[in-house]
């Protein structure tokens, strides 16, 4: 029988609702259970392509026995993180603290009052490696609640108030400078693996919002050291097994300091992220990979991950079924020396094994290989890689798919609205740059909807339950900005600035700290605000980018306040922890360009507005538009007259403008371009 997880818009939970276990979502109703059955609440939060929360299921959620003793002693109650990521980083936290590790699955034992008591990830059918089983952890803190409840509410007493000592005040004296952002380029290069790219050792993630630091100091600086770091590892990646070298797009991390063997499944987020900052290398320095890896990633998210609504799914999953089918990591991905024989034919199948790493003894599981560019074959014939590719692609097809986690997230459709706008304006390919506008369209009819205030998730059109994140508001804003430069369209501009103003009413505490949560959000035991990235821009600094960004089009004093007063913090971590602040660093550098208001009085998609967007000035805020209505879209554009009747371009900062010039090359040059 179905539990009342079957109710839900989210993948995740949706997977869990034929479970013996008689699951409950996150809600007041589940704790009011507990509170008058009198036992303790069990959480377990994960996520959809998570391959360990599969297991676990598999092991433990789906087992007859196990679920028949939790339905007994506990309320299950399931969380996916991804609808909650306010639930999500306040237990997190506490496990983090109290184990000094943390991850997914995550368990998690509440008192009635939402305070957590004992902690752990992954627990095992059997007792193994030292890990007790998931029956002996259930066994333990039935006996703890039953024999020393004083003991329990005493841990759990312990545990909130550390908690609620943890705000954040801001993050210090005024706003990152020259100084934070020379020490924190000095930081990222101690921790640089010289040899293989990228920062710090295995498993190695990649560096999307660091590399967007990197790239804008040097733009800003002329630091060759950190263009150097940026382009080799973009390519290291670009050559390694974490890149789909068939499909296009990134898989979530690599095992490996060498970037061969990935954790396979497919994020949203990171190729959004990746995708832009290809897109911006070769804005930097013209390279052909740069355009080839940006293309092929924007290609695959509309591809594979798109939605018949025209939004962005959130995921790809790690596993699927093999040749015997069984359930396996990579199953999709990899290949053997055979299976390229039987696809190929010999010669080709001898040719592409060396062309990308294909080995006899195989680079990952049970002789298989992860397909790579090694780089040592020599020239290379391109049509016959061109002609091998297609074959090999058209085969993979054949294979049983992942699974696709279609729940559309609110920030990272943000994210790759604003990758696909600019790699689709930067290659001339406009239909990019609508499927962009298709997925702005949905989150302003489904995200927003009614209630003007943003949902973070919806599915098959259907908005979810749960509250937009401050993340959600800064990486959507963010989203709109960029295709409001793209597009000249400035009801784009109007949307991220209601969103905008939401986040100074709601998200926005004393001198200048933001929270993950608004206001008026259901309380927790702790109110979440984490300035650092993880897989995605932290909510606080997206926020300061959108509202730096969005005061240099308008002119508002509110909105740049407030962007100052949000990067104190990166102004505190920048130089201690560069790779955890990268976004953050990387709007500290559009702030001390500027940044740079760039207004063209004439055609969209004119040589002028192109040149403009192709500017490499850190931050640039761009608009363009003819005619009288031009100044009612963008106010950059009011008063910006037409110079002999040629488009002309307009570049001011720090309230001091340049004069207009009506010369592609000039623009560029103010740009540095």
């Amino acid at each position: 029988m179905a539990n009342r997880l079957a109710q839900t818009t989210s993948p995740y939970l949706l997977q869990h609702a034929d479970n013996p276990v008689d699951w409950w979502p996150w809600s007041p109703e589940a704790f009011e259970e507990a509170r008058k059955r009198d036992v303790p609440v069990l959480l377990s939060v994960g996520y959809a392509s998570c391959h360990w929360c599969h297991v676990m299921a598999h092991e433990s959620f789906e087992d007859e026995t196990v679920a028949a003793y939790l339905n007994a002693h506990f309320v299950p109650v399931k969380v996916d993180r991804e609808e909650r990521p306010d639930v999500d980083a306040v237990y997190m936290e506490a496990v983090q603290a109290a184990t000094g590790h943390g991850g997914w699955p995550m368990t998690v034992f509440l008192t009635p009052d939402a305070e957590p008591f004992y902690f752990g990830t992954y627990f095992p059918p059997e007792a193994r490696h030292g890990s007790p089983s998931f029956q002996q952890v259930l066994e333990g803190v039935v006996a703890a609640w039953t024999d020393r409840r004083d003991e329990v509410a005493e841990v759990a007493g312990r545990i909130v108030a550390d908690l609620a000592g943890r705000s954040l005040v801001h993050g210090g004296d005024g706003v990152p400078g020259e100084q934070e952002t020379a020490q924190a380029l000095l930081g990222l290069t101690r921790e640089y693996d010289e040899q293989h790219g990228g920062f710090g050792g295995a498993p190695k993630f990649p560096p999307a919002m660091a590399v967007e630091f990197l790239l804008r100091h040097y733009a800003r600086t002329g630091s060759e050291g950190a263009l150097q770091m940026a382009s080799d590892t973009c390519s290291a990646m670009a050559r390694g097994g974490i890149y789909d070298q068939l499909g296009g797009g990134f898989a979530r991390y690599s095992v490996d300091r060498e970037w061969l063997v990935p954790h396979f499944e497919k994020m949203l987020y990171d190729n959004a992220l990746l995708c832009r900052v290809y897109a911006h290398l070769w804005r930097t320095t013209g390279s052909d990979e740069a355009r080839r890896i940006a293309l092929e990633t924007a290609d695959f998210m509309v591809r594979e991950l798109r939605t018949a609504e025209g939004g962005f799914a959130s995921a790809l999953d790690a596993d699927s079924e093999d040749a015997e089918g069984k359930h396996v990591e990579g199953a999709f991905y990899v290949w053997t020396p055979a299976q390229l024989r039987e696809v190929l034919g010999e010669d080709d199948a001898a040719f592409a094994a060396a062309f990308f790493g294909v080995t006899e003894d195989g680079t990952f599981e049970e002789g298989a290989s992860v397909l790579r560019l090694p780089g040592d074959t020599g020239p290379v014939d391109a049509a016959r890689v061109a002609d091998v590719r297609a074959r090999l692609l058209a085969a993979r097809e054949e294979r049983p798919r992942p699974g696709r986690d279609d729940k559309v997230v609110a920030a990272w459709n943000g994210l790759a609205i604003a990758a696909l706008a600019e790699t689709g304006a930067y290659f001339d390919r406009p239909d990019l740059v609508e499927r962009a506008t298709e997925a702005a369209d949905l989150l302003v009819r489904v995200h927003l909807g009614e209630v003007a205030r943003l949902t973070r998730t919806s599915k098959d059109g259907r908005a979810g339950d749960n509250a937009g994140v401050l993340e959600d508001y800064g990486d959507v804003a963010e989203g709109f900005l960029a295709l409001a430069a793209v597009t000249g369209e400035g009801a784009w501009l109007e949307f991220a600035g209601f969103l905008l103003d939401i986040v100074l009413e709601q998200f926005t505490g004393e001198g200048g700290q933001l929270y993950d949560t608004a206001h008026d959000a259901e309380q927790l035991i702790r109110r979440p605000q984490d300035p650092t990235d993880s897989a995605t821009p932290s909510g606080w600094t997206a926020a300061a980018g959108a509202l730096l960004s969005y005061a240099a089009y308008t002119g508002s004093e509110a909105h740049r306040t407030a962007a100052e007063g949000a990067l104190g913090v990166v102004k505190a971590l920048g130089p201690r922890v560069p790779r955890f602040v990268g976004w953050g660093l990387a709007v500290a550098e559009a702030l001390l360009d500027g940044p740079r208001e760039v207004a063209v009085a004439g055609p969209v998609g004119g040589e002028l507005h192109r040149t403009a967007l192709l500017g490499r000035a850190p931050g640039a805020v761009v608009a363009a538009g003819e005619g009288p209505g031009a100044g009612a879209e963008f106010p950059l554009l009011v008063d910006r007259p037409l110079v002999g009747g040629e488009p002309t371009a307009y570049v001011c900062r720090h309230f001091v403008c340049d004069a207009p010039t009506t010369d592609a090359g000039e623009l560029a040059a103010k740009l540095g371009g």
